[in-house]
């Protein structure tokens, strides 16, 4: 969800007190008294007396406009502000006014030429060059906003509202550390200013300092407590930080307070999900599914891939949020045509985008294959915006690139032009719409060929986006339809894998990691939002067939723990029979998945790099594809193993019912089970999956297929 930075502040809660000077000098006195009390209804029964003698009295006319502007009645305030304006042209304050109201109403373009004509008749008025920052910020002018609110300050170095107006243009510049340090004088200046603990929350947020971020949520909350983006916002810091029992709380509070507030509905059900917390499941989703074929901002494309099974509701879902937050830039349009041509390469520049070159999923996976470039035909960039780690994975990450730029305190549109003047011919984005993404780079086109993979298992459904890669198990071709993407097909699965992990020598024992000894071991180490009720229902169901199996889980959260053990409990398994794994250094990680029999995988979303650590190390999965991107990867990764087809046959279910008896077969076929693993580490280091040098020659090919569009793509 987008962090909320707050409503930038509006003109003056009423005008200057009207000089003496007319017959009705009294009435309008009392006029500008009452308002300045908050009594708008006697405020406007006076201005109308004056305008019954008097239709053109300027000065009724702007309070008018200004009552009609604090009731929210802002088309007929402008109507009123202009008729001051006619009647007096020269008054800075009705100028500055005007502007102030439309930007109410999001004519951000002619609120400007407000400010501008109010600081042209008096240049040195405060609160129009402070609301001039507001509206170039919402014009994502955001350079010129900070110039506006630095001319603010200079005016009045004690303004709290400059220096909260100052904080919201850098952090729209992701310069997040000097807006915190602008949001603190603004603070300092006023300690119960509640929008610059807000923006200060969100400018922390941005950091990934999320303890931090909470605190000023809760200083806000502590100032008004029905502030919905601070409840909001704090739910999803908490979400970061796995603390998900007070996230939903929030989330709650929130909704409570705006039931409409954006996308906020599927992440509350993505938090619940998380939780395991089932509770009126089946109808919080035909409810989500409902309002997102509506059309309407109810869920963030990522949750929506976790929560339903329809490709049609993904893809719609995707639509939406690009539409709402990411629409193509004018200077883009939806083709690269604004990329000015350029000479002839003799290698094609390849740029990686994400957040995750650091010990993560993405690089796990993508390391050997950054190495594997050939160099005599590419010349491989890697756009880092996420967190400087400094670890292991990150050092070799970076040092595979031909050029490693960490670009996080640059804007979405300044990367993507540091990618053009860098000539790159093929941006591809590895986080789509997972945390932290940063999809904006991609809609101010950072290259004429822009890429979808690995990261996001889904369409992005926008029209920037040119391709994506997938193989014809993840994406066949009677669901090419639910991709607005070109899709590129790799032979054999599409998902790369490092052929050098290392699996620690030494097992644990089954007795350190909190398992009996003979039981059969059922495991899942997937995140605990892919595990839907009805596959929990179908493990049980598997339970109960198997004497004395137990089921290895992931330790997450207490919560959740608590809440698995009791929805075994209400299926009539004990719930003793689920295990949970602490979390361990990768290696030692891998080593224990020996100690497990089989990988019952989830639907509708799939174990994807949690696939690949099983099948490297040797441990079947047993998986029951739907229709789904998502639903299909484990299919995938396991057709590239090589194993014969009757076993795959044997792996890949068709329906529930196919899922239970093949489990259940496998359970009492320990001759079965032991060929399987055979095979799997017999294939290891021939397996197409794990054969990382011809993985990236194929990818390789698909990149230069993709240079000369005039050639047939997947004939």
């Amino acid at each position: 969800m987008k962090n909320k930075r707050g409503t930038p502040p509006g003109p003056p809660q009423s005008p200057a007190a009207p000089p003496a000077s007319t017959a009705f000098d009294n009435l309008l006195s009392q006029a500008f008294a009452q308002l300045t009390a908050g009594r708008l209804a006697e405020a406007e029964v006076l201005c109308r007396q004056i305008l019954a003698a008097s239709p053109n009295h300027a000065a009724a006319l702007h309070l008018l406009g200004i009552i009609a502007y604090q009731v929210g009645q802002n088309s007929v305030a402008l109507e009123f502000i202009d008729a001051a304006l006619h009647a007096n042209p020269q008054s800075a304050e009705v100028c500055n006014h005007r502007g102030a109201i439309l930007h109410a109403l999001s004519r951000y373009s002619e609120a400007l030429a407000g400010y501008d004509r109010a600081i042209a008749l008096d240049p040195n008025y405060l609160d129009a060059h402070n609301n001039r920052g507001n509206t170039l910020n919402s014009l994502h002018r955001h350079h010129e906003a900070l110039a506006a609110c630095d001319r603010a300050i200079s005016l009045r170095p004690s303004s709290p509202d400059a220096w909260n107006n100052r904080g919201n243009a850098l952090h729209a510049l992701e310069q997040h550390q000097a807006a915190v340090e602008s949001y603190d004088r603004a603070i300092a200046l006023n300690p119960n200013f509640a929008e610059a603990h807000h923006n200060r929350g969100c400018a922390l947020h941005a950091q990934l300092a999320y303890a931090p971020a909470i605190e000023s949520y809760d200083e806000v909350l502590r100032l008004k407590p029905d502030h919905v983006h601070a409840h909001a916002n704090r739910g999803n810091a908490l979400l970061a930080l796995k603390q998900y029992e007070p996230a939903l709380a929030g989330f709650d509070r929130a909704l409570a307070l705006d039931p409409a507030y954006e996308y906020l509905r599927g992440t509350r059900l993505f938090t619940r999900r998380l939780l395991c917390d089932w509770q009126n499941a089946d109808d919080d989703l035909a409810q989500l599914e409902a309002a997102i074929a509506r059309g309407e901002r109810v869920a963030l494309p990522f949750a929506t891939l976790a929560l339903t099974a329809s490709p049609a509701l993904q893809k719609q879902a995707a639509e939406i949020y690009v539409a709402d937050k990411h629409p193509p830039h004018p200077e883009s349009e939806t083709e690269p045509a604004s990329i000015p041509p350029r000479a002839a390469h003799d290698k094609i520049r390849i740029g990686y985008f994400s957040a995750d070159f650091y010990n993560h999923a993405t690089s796990y996976l993508m390391a050997e294959l950054f190495e594997r470039h050939d160099r005599t035909r590419f010349e491989v960039l890697g756009f880092s915006f996420g967190p400087d780690t400094g670890d292991p994975m990150r050092r070799r990450v970076s040092a595979a690139m031909d050029r490693f730029l960490d670009v996080r305190s640059l804007t979405d549109q300044d990367i993507a032009q540091l990618s053009r003047s860098l000539q790159v011919d093929i941006a591809v984005d590895l986080k789509g719409f997972t945390r932290n993404h940063r999809a904006g780079i991609f809609a101010h086109r950072a290259a004429p060929i822009q890429v979808n993979y690995l990261g996001y298992p889904g369409t992005m459904a926008a029209p920037w986006m040119d391709y994506l890669i997938a193989d014809r198990t993840i994406v066949p071709a009677c669901s090419r339809h639910h991709y607005t993407e070109k899709v590129v097909y790799l032979p054999g699965a599409y998902q790369p894998n490092d052929a050098h992990r290392p699996i620690a020598a030494a097992a644990p024992t089954r007795v350190a990691e909190g398992l009996p000894e003979t039981a059969f071991v059922f495991c899942c180490f997937n995140n605990t939002y892919k595990i839907s009720p009805a596959v929990f229902t179908l493990w049980m169901r598997i339970h109960a067939r198997v004497e004395g199996s137990v089921l290895w889980l992931l330790e997450d959260n207490a919560a959740t723990i608590a809440n698995l053990r009791s929805e075994a409990a209400r299926r009539g398994i004990s719930p003793a029979r689920l295990i949970f794994a602490r979390s361990q250094p990768l290696p030692d990680h891998l080593a224990r998945h020996a100690l497990a029999d089989l990988f019952l995988d989830t639907t509708p979303y799939n174990a994807h790099t949690t696939a690949s650590d099983a099948l490297w190390t040797g441990l079947p999965i047993l998986t029951l594809p739907n229709e789904t991107f998502a639903g299909r990867v484990a299919a995938s990764l396991l057709r590239a193993t090589s194993l014969p087809e009757s076993a795959l046959t044997g792996l890949i279910a068709a329906t529930e019912s196919e899922y239970e008896q093949q489990a259940v077969a496998l359970a009492h076929d320990p001759e079965r089970l032991l060929s399987l693993r055979t095979h799997l580490r017999q294939n290891r280091a021939t397996a197409p999956l794990f054969d990382t040098a011809a993985f990236t020659r194929h990818l390789e090919a698909a990149y230069t297929a993709m240079l000369h569009p005039e050639r047939p793509l997947n004939p």
